[in-house]
């Protein structure tokens, strides 16, 4: 605890008990207590998923985050994404993110990459009116020029998702893209999508997913680049 954090607290609250403000500074997986969970969940999706290779690491994470071993099945790796993430990540590649929650759970400590999400392009609002599309869609559209080579994350929006797809068909050309969309309304015909173009993906099957999973896959390829 430091005399300029309670400084700069106590400028916000007259009355603030240190020891309320030491537990609001220290959370996650930095104290022994913590770490000992961390690596016990992850002893456990060891023994869910295996343990022979760089896909099944991304697999034991998503098994963590969401608490349900089905997702191991669920996940599909096309034109060796994590390669192609590991290597863009280390290479300090934009990552562009569909959602705030995405953008907010990615690790920012260990890389150079920055992260951007596309609702905060300017203009993608204007775009979105004009155009009558969702503002991911639009967020993508008005980035186009800039995810060359970027890394995309999407982990909400099934009709980024589709838009990305079509931007790759267009030509454009990220480096690698996760898209694992939750939902019942397009979600798995979007995956789908991005399955099957020429671009290293992550995706899933079916009506799962969602920001957990997105920001697990992308986390645990950060993890790997060998900086955290």
């Amino acid at each position: 605890m430091t005399t300029d954090l309670l400084t700069s607290a106590g400028a916000h609250t007259k009355k603030i008990d240190p020891e309320l403000v030491r537990r609001c500074i220290e959370p996650g997986a930095t104290t022994p207590e913590a770490m000992t969970i961390s690596e016990a969940g992850r002893a456990i999706a060891r023994e869910i998923v295996g343990d022979n290779g760089p896909e099944d690491r991304i697999r034991q994470r998503c098994v963590v985050a969401t608490g349900d071993p089905a997702i191991k099945d669920l996940l599909v790796f096309g034109n060796d994404p994590v390669k192609a993430g590991v290597g863009a990540i280390s290479a300090g590649a934009t990552i562009y993110t569909d959602i705030r929650m995405v953008k907010a759970g990615i690790i920012k400590k260990g890389h150079k990459c920055q992260i951007e999400c596309v609702l905060d392009m300017e203009g993608a609002q204007e775009l979105a009116q004009k155009l009558g599309i969702t503002r991911t869609s639009a967020g993508f559209l008005t980035a186009a020029q800039d995810i060359e080579n970027s890394i995309i994350v999407i982990g909400n929006a099934p009709s980024a998702a589709i838009t990305v797809s079509r931007m790759v068909e267009y030509g454009i050309r990220p480096v690698m893209i996760v898209a694992v969309p939750v939902g019942f309304v397009n979600a798995a015909e979007s995956k789908e999508k991005i399955s099957k173009i020429d671009i290293p993906s992550i995706t899933c099957t079916g009506t799962r997913g969602g920001t957990p999973v997105a920001v697990a896959c992308i986390n645990e390829m950060i993890i790997m680049s060998g900086n955290v």
